[in-house]
């Protein structure tokens, strides 16, 4: 459960969460990672660092670049992890539509 725990808290933050969805469209340089965010290059680089130590980003020096790529298979790990309720909820919406058939106006 500590693997998740880590994964949950990287994903947490609304700028790793988008800092994530830009490497999904393929590997890009740490200095260029900072672009389109409010924020330094030190902060988007701690935000970096967080999502490489949930093991959710791989980060490659070549050169005098870092290069940041996504690593989904944590978040495959926290997609699963999330499918065990989903017949639950599916369940309670089901009983919350029959019960509104039957009782309602």
């Amino acid at each position: 459960m500590n693997a998740l725990d880590t994964t949950f808290a990287a994903l947490s933050h609304e700028a790793r969460r988008a800092i994530l969805a830009r490497l999904a469209d393929g590997e890009t340089r740490l200095s260029d990672l900072a672009g389109p965010f409010a924020m330094s290059q030190t902060a988007v680089s701690k935000h970096v660092r967080v999502l490489s130590d949930a093991g959710l980003v791989t980060v490659e020096q070549r050169g005098r670049s870092r290069y940041c790529r996504l690593n989904a298979a944590p978040m495959k790990q926290a997609a699963e992890w999330l499918s065990d309720y989903e017949a639950f909820w599916g369940q309670q919406f089901d009983n919350l539509a029959r019960y509104l058939a039957e009782n309602g106006d």
